[in-house]
């Protein structure tokens, strides 16, 4: 067995002895020089489900990458909410703070109000 790299055409048409005319992986194997596991994966790659191996392997992907954000997602949503915990030792509230200042015959006054 050699560690060549083959051409695309070449690929193919080992794997069109194998689904077309019907011989073995191993059988394939010997004659081509090729390893059983490179025959199986070109088969996977160029074979007739090749579309569908696609798409799963697309599907998978985007399942792990969405997995991956929730979790990411969900971490960053638990640190803001410790965040806003030990910072005002209520959850999630808030005060508005409004200072009105006026001035009239020479007196300041000043109105706090908050919510």
């Amino acid at each position: 067995m050699s560690n060549n790299r083959y051409p695309e055409e070449f690929k193919i048409e080992a794997v069109r002895q194998i689904t077309d005319k019907g011989y073995s992986v191993a059988d394939v194997s010997r004659r081509l020089d090729v390893s059983v596991h490179s025959l199986y994966a070109w088969v996977k790659k160029y074979g007739p489900e090749a579309e569908k191996h696609a798409a799963q392997t697309e599907e998978q992907a985007e399942l792990k990458r969405l997995r991956k954000e929730l979790q990411r997602v969900t971490e960053e949503r638990d640190i803001l909410k410790k965040a806003a915990v030990d910072s005002s030792g209520q959850c999630n509230s808030f005060t508005i703070l409004l200072i009105c200042m006026s001035t009239s015959d020479e007196t300041s006054k000043t109105y706090i109000h908050t919510r």
